[in-house]
């Protein structure tokens, strides 16, 4: 049974901002994804739990692997031609370790912030 992403008015559609970038840390990963808010799907996302980047990451959970995620985050938004992407940090997340990591990657392979 596939459940189909929620249907919004056309209202409050064109006050979302179309893509919004959200990460998260546990003690032992980083990840972040590009979620698509009009339809509420993943567009794009990239983890340190990846089996493809094991390998690399000599330490899964620091800010040198939170840089390489966001490296590879934004070359797969650029693959898939998503230019601009607006952040959601939540309450505790503060632009500073992990977060800035993440976020200056990003903007140095290209991606613009709303």
């Amino acid at each position: 049974m596939v459940i189909p992403p929620p249907v919004r008015a056309a209202r409050i559609v064109n006050y979302l901002k179309p893509y919004v970038l959200k990460m998260h840390f546990t003690n032992k990963y980083v990840s972040a994804q590009v979620i698509h808010t009009p339809t509420a799907t993943v567009a794009s996302s990239a983890s340190s739990q990846e089996k493809a980047l094991k390998s690399s990451l000599e330490i899964k959970r620091d800010v040198a692997a939170a840089g390489k995620i966001g490296k590879i985050l934004a070359e797969r938004l650029l693959l898939k031609d998503i230019p601009a992407v607006s952040v959601h940090l939540k309450r505790e997340q503060k632009y500073h370790g992990k977060v800035k990591a993440v976020i200056d990657s990003l903007r140095e392979a290209g991606v613009k912030f709303i």
